[in-house]
């Protein structure tokens, strides 16, 4: 069977290497000038922006933390050509290049618009990824959430100097703190994964049969592997104790149903000194039918 081919990674320009923004130096006009009605200062009054629900604002609070802007980061890929065996499982590297690289464009521009409103971390963080009308190998990929700041002057930021990111909710991120944890960083990884097709031999051989199919078992067992081993080496580098919240994502965007990305998410955690007493757990009897 010939080989087929799928996206990779587009090299940019000169012109949009040498453009500050794609260098994530400083962030767009726009995105300042927004950023800057949040803030207090003379003659003018902050107000903050969030989309937390009323109950997370108010947990968020109880634990010491103010909202202090909704954040977001944005990055716009295309996706090239990389060949695949039809008859064989692999990764795709290039392609698994690609989807982590433009989720931390989008993750870095995010954690830079909470750096200028001066906040220690990020909650309730959002990764999506759209495609448009510019063609199918064209993604937008996007990260939002709310930046909140320590009400007690602390710095929470972690230990390569930047806000937290969390993808808990408002209720997790309390429970999370009753606990003695801290939030480090969202963390990540992925695999860009080509299951190799069945040939027609394996197909009449199974036909009617209750049967394990060891090519599609291992191929999705090492895709899923590889993903939590990236996801267990970001969290190591921030020195994290833990990951909590942890889920495995799959997805086939525009490859076909023989290709899947593998995305594992969590949000890294370390555990503070001294002593935490957690709350009991209560009983709560919903009266919404």
């Amino acid at each position: 069977m010939a080989d087929e081919e799928i996206g990779e990674t587009e090299v940019a320009t000169d012109e949009e290497a040498a453009h500050p923004f794609f260098e994530g130096a400083q962030l767009p006009p726009d995105a300042a000038r927004r950023l800057a009605e949040l803030e207090d200062r003379p003659g003018h009054k902050g107000m903050f922006t969030s989309d937390l629900s009323v109950n997370e604002f108010l947990l968020i609070k109880e634990v010491g933390f103010h909202p202090v802007g909704f954040v977001m980061g944005s990055s716009i890929y295309h996706l090239g050509i990389q060949t695949r065996r039809w008859s064989q499982s692999q990764e795709l590297a290039k392609l698994t290049e690609a989807m982590y690289n433009a989720r931390e464009l989008a993750m870095n521009r995010m954690d830079a618009e909470a750096l200028e409103l001066g906040a220690d971390g990020v909650v309730g963080v959002r990764l999506d990824v759209n495609y448009y009308e510019w063609g199918s190998d064209t993604a937008e990929f996007i990260a939002v959430g709310t930046a909140v700041k320590a009400e007690d002057g602390k710095s929470y930021r972690n230990n390569q100097g930047k806000p937290f990111t969390s993808d808990l909710s408002g209720q997790d991120f309390w429970t999370l703190l009753q606990t003695g944890h801290v939030p480090l960083g969202l963390v990540m990884g992925t695999c860009v994964y080509h299951i190799a097709h069945r040939s027609l031999g394996q197909t009449v051989r199974s036909a009617g049969q209750n049967i394990e199919l060891p090519n599609f078992t291992q191929a999705l067992y090492e895709a899923r592997e590889l993903a939590m081993t990236r996801m267990q080496d970001e969290a190591n580098e921030l020195g994290a104790t833990g990951i909590v919240g942890v889920r495995l994502e799959e997805k086939t965007h525009m490859w076909g149903d023989h290709t899947i990305e593998f995305l594992s998410l969590g949000t890294a955690v370390v555990k503070t000194e001294g002593e935490h007493q957690i709350p009991v757990p209560q009983t709560i009897i919903s009266l919404d039918g």
